[in-house]
């Protein structure tokens, strides 16, 4: 068993480039999952791995990369039996 976070972060969030930069730190960690852009203008993912990585990520979310404006970020813990392979950027 692993842990999962979910997050929903908004602000100016997409055409940033927050997902490509978002997938460079989920894969330095050791993280596996997903992130995309949704239709309300936030961003989703769903990052799988340690706690600590997974924690490192949070912090990471509610920054972002220099050119974004984080104004908010929901997230959600829990657990889960399987795991991606990889992290992916979903369209």
């Amino acid at each position: 068993m692993f842990d999962v976070l979910h997050v929903v972060v908004s602000g100016r969030v997409q055409g940033v480039g927050f997902r490509y930069a978002a997938h460079a730190e989920a894969v330095s960690l050791g993280l596996t999952g997903w992130i995309r852009n949704r239709a309300d203008g936030s961003v989703e993912a769903r990052f799988e791995g340690a706690r600590n990585p997974l924690e490192q990520i949070l912090a990471w979310c509610r920054q972002g990369p220099a050119w974004a404006s984080v104004t908010g970020v929901v997230h959600e813990w829990s657990h889960a039996e399987n795991k991606h392979e990889t992290f992916e950027i979903r369209r």
